[in-house]
């Protein structure tokens, strides 16, 4: 099987700024993103060979994309895949690209959750194994978070406040972002003490629910440079899922999440990534919920078991803490989880990061290599996590 490294290439990315956009429709945050990306790569829409539009809550087909965009006569697709809808878009996208299918392909995200009258994610949940229990995603994390604090003997506070020391580092990043949802400080106090949704995991634990958009223009390494001087390349792109029979099992630990372990693994070997936490130099991760970061920072080897607490107490995952930057522009906590844009979002991150076009010198990772990305579809209990590793 052979790897995509360096066969695809970015060459052009954009996107809208992230909330409650009650003043436009799912097509203006198509055409936002769309034109942002395509004049970012250089070539008209009309000129792109090919489209794939992700969206997960939207019920039109291709012509989510071909309507706002006035494409007449060219290959489009419409691509869900949970909360990996974006990048799975991209995934498609990459794969054509290298089997010069397409020359150049633009994947466009989107989602108008604001407008669907109720909070947080709709949809069906169907289990691949046993039956249909009734659940809600906020308590099944928060039985991840349990879990986590009992097996490595963390008191009920203890393991608050390392959850809260996530939403602080998240929030101080979100608020010098400027398309971000959410751009308000929060201190350790006010995370420790905010409502509780479902114990132990409080308001600011918590992502939000928004409305964005974000799209991408990919064609062929090898033609890359004809677009622009500063193309971003594909390392790895990797997706799977597990067997998804965690919730009728009475032993399923809820501490760890087995499919991030295994889709970090292939991710990095396609890459050639030995020692993540000396190689990666960022990463735009799926913190849906603060604990979710926690877990899923040493599913990927970043941090040895039951040590993250150790890393977020140092600051290792903070803007300027010298380690790994985690989530530098405020992650789905403060840009909220629009599901077919935030991969691609994420992208658009780590994108202009690489071309040192973060939009302050504090937000500008000095010496950026290997980026990462990671959504996690699913729930803990059946996780389906996608995502990339982007470098020059």
């Amino acid at each position: 099987m052979e790897s995509i490294k360096d066969k695809v290439a970015i060459i052009g990315a954009g996107c809208t700024p992230f909330g409650e956009k009650w003043e436009s429709n799912w097509d203006d945050l198509v055409i936002d993103a769309a034109t942002e990306a395509s004049q970012d790569a250089g070539i008209e829409i009309k000129d792109i060979d090919a489209f794939w539009g992700c969206t997960q809550n939207t019920v039109a087909f291709a012509t989510c994309v071909s309507h706002p965009l006035k494409i007449q006569y060219k290959p489009v697709g419409k691509v869900e895949n949970a909360c990996g809808t974006g990048t799975e878009g991209l995934r498609m996208a990459c794969y054509a690209v290298a089997a010069k299918i397409f020359d150049t392909v633009m994947v466009v995200g989107f989602e108008k959750l604001k407008d669907t009258g109720y909070a947080g994610l709709g949809g069906t949940q169907t289990y691949v194994v046993g039956p249909n229990p009734p659940t809600a995603v906020p308590g099944l994390y928060a039985q991840a978070a349990l879990a986590y604090f009992h097996r490595y003997g963390l008191s009920p506070k203890d393991g608050k406040e390392m959850l809260a020391k996530i939403a602080v580092k998240s929030h101080y990043a979100g608020s010098l972002a400027p398309k971000a949802h959410l751009q308000k400080v929060i201190t350790l106090e006010m995370a420790m003490n905010a409502p509780i949704l479902a114990w132990p995991l409080g308001l600011f634990d918590c992502c939000a629910v928004s409305d964005g958009g974000a799209a991408v223009v990919v064609t062929r390494g090898d033609l890359a440079k004809n677009f622009r001087p500063d193309p971003v390349y594909i390392k790895a792109i990797q997706c799977l899922i597990g067997p998804g029979d965690g919730a009728v099992k009475d032993d399923y630990d809820f501490s760890h999440f087995p499919e991030d372990y295994h889709f970090a693994q292939t991710l990095f070997k396609e890459a050639g990534i030995k020692d993540p936490r000396k190689e990666i130099s960022s990463i735009e991760m799926h913190d849906c919920f603060t604990i979710a970061e926690a877990i899923s920072l040493e599913d990927f080897g970043i941090s040895g078991r039951g040590k993250v607490k150790e890393d977020i107490d140092a600051g290792f995952f903070d803007l300027k803490g010298g380690g790994i930057p985690v989530n530098a522009d405020g992650g789905l906590k403060c840009f909220g989880h629009p599901v077919g844009a935030t991969g691609l979002r994420q992208i658009y991150e780590q994108y202009k990061q690489l071309q040192g076009k973060a939009n302050l010198p504090e937000r500008q990772h000095k010496d950026p290599k290997l980026m990462m990305t990671h959504c996690r579809g699913g729930y803990p209990t059946q996780a389906l996590p996608i995502g990339t590793i982007l470098g020059n």
